[in-house]
């Protein structure tokens, strides 16, 4: 097809597209791009496409570049009951083997990851109200995240036409719809209080990590977004998305992207009519096809000082050598020189359940203790992550990073009382922990006391105009303080246009 822009125009913006949003664009899918960069260039005001690409190009990333951007170069188009296989095999074979498992602890915990307008966390959340008859009793999260602020405020309204329950049962706009005007449908308030929308950026984010409350998940719907992400890119997403799962978690796909090489860290289960990814015990060995350049993010705490080892190509060797693979004379193995190193490599790969059995032990370091706490906490086991939290603090009560964790754990628990004390006291001991002053925010807002979340918001922003946006901030497994305060910003736009 015959571009309106030069091709060396397309190329660049592609590759401009690629590296800063790390959406894939291949010469393909030039047209699309065309298409959709110049709709972008009409809403940021400009009649002269060539001139917005290099406006664009040419200045530094702006939240509000990003967002309109985002809008136009990824489809949010979505449904209710979207692949209605999926919801079957959810609500038949996974849903009641999950509640049957945590009759005890009544707690479940599901991401759905490019949550778009809100249709897929609402099926979710309608899912599990059917499944659980005393729901009430039970600790659902459904977290449900996007990168485009725009996106989430539609999504938290709860407002649909008839057009979003094309393809839904009957039943599902009987009982938990309700008409608020003429074709415009509303969520009904109990299921809308289920589901947290956030901002957060696949692409550029941290997780599995407390601060987004991105760990120790059952289920991760993660549809129709690995797709637009480049083979670097989705390669360490999926990392990510395989990390943030509880041992035989899910991970739920569309069916476009079944075929993706990056899956093959987890195990591949049929439903009827439908394939869903599993983590697994056999899966829980480290894949050499992992990139070079993929991330790997130490817990919060003490490790990264006391165990330098920060990238793949410095662990690689060592993973070899656990595996025992069979080496070249030229690439000699490098040796583990202790227990903890070996947890570390062990828990950058999302075996958590290693971890805690390497690290089994009476005489723990405080780097050993911390990093068995948090992979008690991506386990979800938190009563062994509170007791060995608290034996922790006992050892070294002065240590901020210990309480922050504890409050962490604490929240994941509902202890809301118990995390607010353990947040003052991390910033009693560290008046400039800046990850402690946004959880307490959190905790407020949830709490409905506006007041005090506000002041904690002006106290995290404060501190972050002191450090330079390079800064990793401390506790935050590799969070930059430039990056964090784009989040914030993000978040608040979020919460301002509902």
């Amino acid at each position: 097809m015959k571009h309106t822009l030069p091709e060396n125009t397309l190329l660049q913006i592609s590759e401009f597209v690629a590296e800063h949003l790390a959406l894939n664009f291949p010469k393909e899918r030039w047209s699309d791009l065309e298409r959709n960069i110049t709709a972008a260039a009409t809403e940021f005001g400009y009649t002269e496409v060539e001139n917005f690409i290099q406006r664009i190009m040419s200045s530094p990333m702006t939240h509000e570049h990003v967002e309109i951007l985002t809008t136009h170069l990824t489809i949010n188009e979505t449904y209710f009951w979207r692949e209605p296989e999926t919801f079957e095999a959810l609500e038949q074979s996974i849903l009641p083997e999950l509640i049957r498992s945590r009759q005890e602890k009544k707690s479940i915990r599901i991401w759905s990851a490019g949550c778009s307008t809100g249709e897929e966390p609402y099926s979710i959340a309608i899912a599990l109200h059917r499944a659980i008859p005393q729901i009430k009793d039970w600790n659902i999260t459904i977290l449900a995240t996007d990168i485009n602020p725009r996106i989430l405020h539609r999504a938290t309204a709860g407002l649909y036409s008839q057009w979003s329950f094309r393809n839904s049962p009957q039943w599902l706009k009987e009982k938990y719809v309700s008409l608020k005007e003429k074709d415009i449908f509303e969520i009904i308030p109990e299921i809308k209080r289920m589901v947290k929308f956030e901002y957060l950026n696949l692409a550029d984010d941290v997780f599995p990590s407390p601060l987004n409350d991105t760990n120790a998940m059952d289920i991760i719907f993660c549809r129709n977004v690995l797709m637009f992400f480049s083979e670097k890119r989705r390669s360490q997403v999926v990392r990510g998305l395989f990390n943030s799962l509880i041992q035989n978690g899910y991970l739920v796909v569309s069916a476009s992207e079944l075929s993706l090489q990056s899956l093959s860290e987890f195990t591949a289960m049929n439903f009827p009519g439908m394939i869903l990814f599993q983590k697994t015990s056999k899966n829980l060995k480290v894949q050499q096809q992992i990139p070079a350049e993929a991330p790997v993010h130490t817990p919060m705490g003490y490790p990264w000082q006391l165990s330098p080892i920060n990238t793949i190509e410095e662990i690689g060797p060592q993973l070899r050598e656990i595996e025992n693979e069979i080496l070249p004379e030229a690439e000699p193995p490098l040796q583990i020189h202790s227990m903890y190193d070996k947890a570390l490599v062990s828990y950058a790969q999302g075996n958590y359940a290693e971890v805690i059995e390497t690290l089994q032990k009476d005489d723990q370091t405080s780097a050993e203790r911390i990093l068995s706490i948090r992979a008690y906490a991506n386990q979800g086991m938190l009563v062994s992550a509170l007791q060995s939290c608290e034996k922790a603090i006992e050892a070294d009560k002065l240590n901020p990073g210990l309480h922050y964790l504890y409050a962490a754990i604490q929240q994941e628990n509902n202890q809301w009382d118990e995390a607010v004390t353990s947040l003052k006291r991390a910033i009693f001991l560290d008046p400039n922990f800046v990850l402690s002053y946004y959880s307490l925010g959190k905790i407020y807002q949830r709490l409905g006391n506006v007041k005090s979340a506000n002041k904690c918001t002006e106290n995290v922003l404060t501190i972050l105009n002191t450090c330079s946006p390079d800064e990793i901030l401390f506790e935050s497994e590799g969070l930059t303080a430039g990056r964090f305060k784009e989040i914030i910003i993000a978040a608040d736009q979020t919460r301002d246009l509902v």
